[in-house]
């Protein structure tokens, strides 16, 4: 009878132990293999957006601010102009046809120095016959234009200040997509106001225009205003000009542009050094690679830059670049499209030495390339585009110096007939034998002197324009 109770015993207590084992361990995997099908997407979710709000958190945008607000001002300008009626004249006297009106234009700048050296963009400044800034404590000063640079839209002022805050300018070409940025400005006329964004792309050419440069495209919230502004990073570092948003309404949808700091430090240099900016060319003709022309012309690489031609007696052609090399590195700069080629000479000067590296028959190679001066300048004081004859032009036009007009901004000279071809032969009885001849006269002019300019028409004829 014992053995009986005792196998009975020992039975139950198996039994009790295989059921408390499969309790604990089968049904209790089960439910957590259960909650984790169910779940599986809500926890991973949960997980990644607390990691992403912990970086949020962690990076403090305090500093950038502090470091930048009392460094952006307030730019406002005002063009006055004059206007006659003739009818006016015509019924009630000469003289009371006359009518002025002055328009009104707001942006953004930014102190560079602390002698009151301030960038902005050149539309902001754009036929200004007066510019005013006010800082952050509200104190104004009349700026006087050092120059502009239109085709990079940078300009430069100059107030008469001391010991001002000013910002450090960064290296553009090190900054990251992704990286954390602050846009500052004074969007609608508000003052001092900061939004905040991430680098969203690189070398961005707007509309493909060759006179355009490689833009920083940023998420930061830019609108009216804020042209002229600073784009900093998070130590607060100059690393873009606010320049330009992509809209369909003219407010801020999500894009917005900068000016690269490299770009806008090579030209404020060159204006404040030679009064004009120096630009560089490699010596090349060409286009950016894409799929289709990668076919088309047999070549492995979707990206980069192809050369289609060499200028002769360029840097390139010394350096023995040739016609289907593909250019995919500048020093240390990744080429992949013509916005980054453009972008990146931008910052070089004539004379400079920059290592390029390209594609020859699938094999990379590199060379050293001395960038050349480009021969066309635009004269901003004049409103002209201009470019150096060769010998062979000036024994065709039967003249022994002068310069051509190639391009003219100058809305006035354009109604008085001015016209592309003209050729300036002198200023002020001096003459002119170089594009630098003329950057050099109108740079040691004094305030109140006054040009006049003599050129040739486009039937050899003589005419004189006076500039005030």
């Amino acid at each position: 009878m014992k053995k009986i109770l005792s196998l009975i015993l020992i039975s139950a207590l198996g039994g009790a132990i295989t059921l408390g084992s499969y309790l604990l361990f089968f049904e209790k995997s089960q439910f957590i293999t259960d909650q984790t099908e169910n779940s599986d997407l809500k926890t991973i979710n949960t997980n990644y957006k607390n990691a992403y709000l912990a970086s949020v958190e962690n990076t403090d945008f305090t500093i950038a601010a502090e470091k930048t607000l009392n460094a952006v001002v307030h730019v406002k300008n005002t063009m006055f102009k004059t206007i006659q009626d003739p009818f006016a004249d015509f019924f009630y006297g000469q003289g009371n046809g006359t009518r002025q009106y002055s328009q009104i234009g707001m942006g953004s700048g930014v102190i560079i120095a602390a002698d009151g050296y301030i960038i902005t963009n050149n539309h902001v400044i754009k036929d200004a016959t007066d510019i005013e800034v006010t800082l952050n404590n509200k104190k104004t000063y009349k700026a006087k234009l050092i120059g502009t640079d239109p085709s990079s839209d940078i300009a430069l002022l100059k107030i008469d200040a001391h010991d001002l805050s000013y910002i450090t300018l960064g290296d553009s070409d090190a900054v990251k997509v992704g990286e954390w940025v602050l846009a500052v400005g004074n969007p609608y006329n508000l003052t001092s106001t900061v939004t905040a964004g991430i680098i969203s792309a690189k070398g961005r050419d707007l509309d493909g225009n060759s006179s355009i440069d490689s833009f920083i495209q940023t998420d930061a919230a830019v609108n009216a205003g804020n042209s002229g502004g600073a784009l900093v990073n998070v130590r607060g570092e100059l690393i873009g000009i606010n320049t330009a948003i992509s809209s369909m309404t003219g407010a801020f949808v999500g894009y917005s542009f900068a000016v690269p700091s490299n770009i806008a430090k090579k030209v404020i240099e060159d204006l404040m050094e030679f009064g004009n900016v120096q630009k560089a060319i490699l010596g090349i003709n060409g286009v950016e690679l894409n799929s289709e022309l990668a076919d088309k012309l047999n070549i492995d690489n979707t990206s980069g830059f192809y050369i289609s031609d060499v200028i002769e007696n360029s840097g390139a052609q010394k350096a023995k670049l040739k016609a289907n090399d593909v250019i995919v590195k500048l020093d240390m700069v990744k080429v992949a499209t013509f916005a980054d080629l453009n972008g990146y000479i931008s910052t070089k000067r004539p004379n400079d030495v920059i290592n390029v590296t390209f594609l020859r028959n699938g094999k990379l190679k590199n060379t050293n390339v001395t960038l050349i001066k480009q021969e066309v300048t635009k004269v901003s004081a004049l409103g002209l585009a201009l470019e150096n004859l060769t010998n062979q032009e000036l024994k065709k036009l039967n003249i022994s110096n002068g310069v051509r007009i190639t391009e003219i901004t100058n809305k006035e000279l354009s109604y008085y007939g001015v016209k592309n071809g003209y050729i300036i032969t002198s200023i002020n009885n001096n003459k002119v034998y170089s594009v630098d001849d003329v950057n050099n006269m109108i740079a040691n002019k004094t305030s109140d002197e006054v040009l006049r300019i003599e050129m040739l028409n486009l039937k050899g004829e003589q005419e004189r324009y006076i500039f005030r």
